[in-house]
């Protein structure tokens, strides 16, 4: 196990600390050696196994923690938000630094993590826990295109997805079609949407329909258009992202060109096609394109959202 807050103990150096646990399972010395020096190779620790914990930086730290962990040459590892504590230019470099370290360990490691990035980035398979209860297993792809419910919707990708609360006025085996109203400026505006296989909707039904921001785009010419006053602008570089409000509703996030002219205050108009859509219904905030899946498994009340 690697714990969140490196558990190192202070008086030890690098390669005390690593070779703690063999030491307590009494492996004779040679070996203890010989398996710390593989693990810093890997680790890239050679040249810190005699400093003492207070010498290092926050990424050596969790290397050491990660090196103890790994000398011991499970089939099974668990990492506990191991990078929780370090900054966000660390991160980013220790998430290469552990995918390096599964590809050459070839073991199971399972990851425990509040953030979505490094579980999109890190996984092969993704569990989506809340209150206890799994809501989604699933590649990331899987998890990030097509969620179960609003929660996972919400929880994978950033910014998260949008969510647009809308009613159904018509509806047969094929298509839906649904009206958006506009409180604010007491207009509607409405989609028709085909549907997929196992998909039925009533009329006079409430849905929730959820859009990624990145499907969202500034124009006139998509499937439905839904005017939007901008609150906020963050310009990233290469994309801008324009924070705006529909109807009253929480906030709407639409992903643009870099060099968009919008700016807060100004009303833009949002066009998004219907391919692109989502399907929540709003009282079990269940997808209906995943109307296969089987209900959500209870587990320990302990347990954390991953």
């Amino acid at each position: 196990m690697v714990f969140q807050s490196y558990a190192l103990y202070p008086h030890m150096t690098v390669a005390q600390n690593m070779g703690f646990g063999l030491r307590m399972a009494r492996v004779n010395k040679k070996e203890v050696r010989a398996q710390v020096e593989k693990a810093a190779r890997v680790l890239q620790l050679e040249n810190l196994l005699d400093r003492k914990p207070k010498q290092l930086s926050g990424g050596q730290r969790q290397r050491v923690a990660i090196g103890r962990a790994i000398v011991r040459e499970h089939e099974v590892f668990l990492f506990d938000e191991p990078l929780s504590n370090l900054d966000a230019e660390l991160r980013v470099e220790m998430r290469v630094q552990l995918q390096e370290l599964h590809r050459q360990l070839e073991t199971t490691i399972i990851y425990v993590t509040h953030d979505q990035v490094e579980a999109m980035t890190m996984a092969d398979k993704i569990v989506v826990l809340r209150d206890g209860e799994v809501q989604q297993v699933g590649s990331p792809l899987e998890i990030y295109e097509q969620p179960r419910n609003a929660f996972v919707a919400g929880f994978i990708g950033s910014p998260r997805m949008n969510f647009l609360e809308a009613m159904v006025i018509d509806a047969d085996q094929e298509r839906v079609k649904l009206a958006f109203a506009n409180k604010e400026s007491d207009s509607t505006a409405s989609i028709t949407i085909p549907l997929k296989s196992g998909e039925t909707l009533r009329n006079e039904t409430g849905v929730t329909l959820g859009i990624r921001p990145e499907h969202l785009r500034e124009g006139e010419d998509g499937d439905v258009v839904l005017n939007m006053p901008v609150n906020v602008t963050e310009r990233l570089g290469n994309v801008t992202y324009l924070y705006c409000r529909y109807g009253g509703s929480e906030r709407f996030v639409v992903q643009t060109d870099a060099y968009t002219k919008a700016q807060p205050g100004d009303t833009v108009g949002v066009t998004f096609a219907a391919a692109n859509c989502r399907f929540l219904t709003s009282r079990a905030q269940r997808s209906l394109a995943n109307n296969n899946i089987q209900s959500p498994s209870p587990m320990s009340r302990s347990s954390r959202t991953r």
